[in-house]
């Protein structure tokens, strides 16, 4: 049986060493489905799946209509335990605090929702939250009384130092939870995550990552970053495809979060966190993707991508910060990012420039907060073409 590169028909490393560009240059080409004409610089909005996860999403819908398989086709019911198994090994976390869900925003909603909190009890955010990381606490506040605060988290920052003090400093006597995302939308901040996990649980404080750019992007594992819960969004950099999610909940602290769709089998806590999983029927094919996206990112290998995704994200700030007109807000550090760099265009700037991207077929960011996000299917010539077709707008 074939496995890792072989399986995928991967080209040799001998390649990388000979000519990367080369080499990157195939997996484009052979291994995802983007035209030649497509510069896409969005992945950070939703990522591309590869070839490998489109076949196993097709092969799995065309075997489930046929009733081919002796396994019910349906996810919603089962715990899928092989999966999330596997999945865990990865992610670096046990098998029982796993559960898949639709997207981070479910993951962020189940929680949110699932913490019992009282009026006056306090939520502290960042004010860098994508809404998803945002408005289920809103809810909660409008509902229950809770209060959120928001902590505001400098740009551009300056270390992991800087951010850690802020962000700790804001907990207050009545702060309960701490929400804030791993790294941020806004601007592709890698947030000091165990450092300030430490911090807030000395402090008796429940943490919440919303790592929906987190899988995929930068190696970590999750069981040593500290937190208590943990949304990922794997269609985001993992290759997986749209509609897969991730919830993590530290063991000591499943228990004490309260399912928000539930069907027979929500209330068996023996089933982990596979109680958040009892959700009805739905479409086992996206999931069959995200095990497709998972074992194609693990045959190229998990440093190769995410130094890949770096690499290109380097060159794009390099660029950017050598041209007096672009507002940097990503770091100047480049530790603190990994494939997203922001930057922002004056108004009339962007506007002449989002005209040219439509019509030279540039997927990029529809707002003058500029935020270019690179991956393994990111060409040099599209960033070249992105920073030619930003001086031409200025003209």
């Amino acid at each position: 049986m074939l496995t890792g590169a072989a399986l995928f028909g991967l080209p040799k490393d001998a390649l990388l060493t000979r000519d990367p560009e080369a080499y990157w240059n195939r997996i484009r080409e052979e291994q995802f489905l983007l035209p030649r004409w497509r510069a896409f610089l969005n992945n950070g909005s939703l990522g591309v799946a590869p070839r490998p996860v489109v076949q196993a999403v097709t092969r799995t819908v065309t075997q489930d209509a046929g009733l081919l398989n002796d396994e019910y086709p349906r996810w919603g019911y089962e715990t899928l335990d092989q999966h999330r198994a596997e999945l865990a090994e990865f992610l670096g976390c046990a098998r029982d605090e796993l559960a898949l869900t639709h997207n981070a925003t479910e993951a962020m909603s189940i929680v949110a929702g699932g913490i019992d909190l009282k009026a006056g009890d306090e939520v502290l955010i960042t004010d860098q939250e994508h809404p998803s990381g945002r408005e289920p606490w809103l809810l909660k506040q409008a509902r229950y009384g809770i209060q959120v605060r928001e902590v505001k988290i400098s740009l551009p920052p300056r270390s992991w130092e800087q951010i850690a003090d802020i962000v700790v400093s804001a907990l207050g006597p009545r702060t309960r939870v701490l929400s804030y995302s791993g790294i941020l939308t806004t601007t592709g901040l890698i947030m000091p995550m165990r450092a300030i996990c430490d911090a807030a649980r000395a402090k008796g404080v429940v943490t919440v990552i919303d790592g929906a750019h987190v899988n995929g992007q930068i190696p970590v594992r999750l069981s040593e970053l500290g937190c208590d819960y943990f949304a990922g969004s794997p269609h985001k950099w993992l290759f997986a495809p749209a509609g897969c999610g991730l919830l993590y909940g530290r063991q000591e602290m499943l228990g004490r979060l309260w399912p928000s769709i539930v069907t027979g089998g929500w209330n068996n806590r023996k089933l982990g966190s596979a109680r958040f999983m009892m959700v009805g029927t739905n479409n086992r094919a996206v999931i069959e993707g995200l095990m497709a996206g998972l074992r194609f990112h693990k045959a190229l290998g998990s440093e190769r991508v995410c130094g890949r995704i770096h690499q290109l994200a380097r060159t794009v700030y390099e660029r950017a910060r050598k041209q007096s007109d672009l507002e940097m807000l990503s770091a100047e550090d480049d530790r603190l990012y990994g494939g997203l760099v922001t930057f922002r265009l004056s108004a009339e700037l962007f506007q002449k420039f989002q005209a040219l991207c439509n019509k030279k077929r540039i997927w990029i960011v529809g707002s003058q907060r500029q935020r270019v996000a690179t991956h393994i299917h990111t060409r040099p010539r599209d960033i070249d073409l992105y920073f030619q077709t930003l001086e031409e707008a200025r003209k």
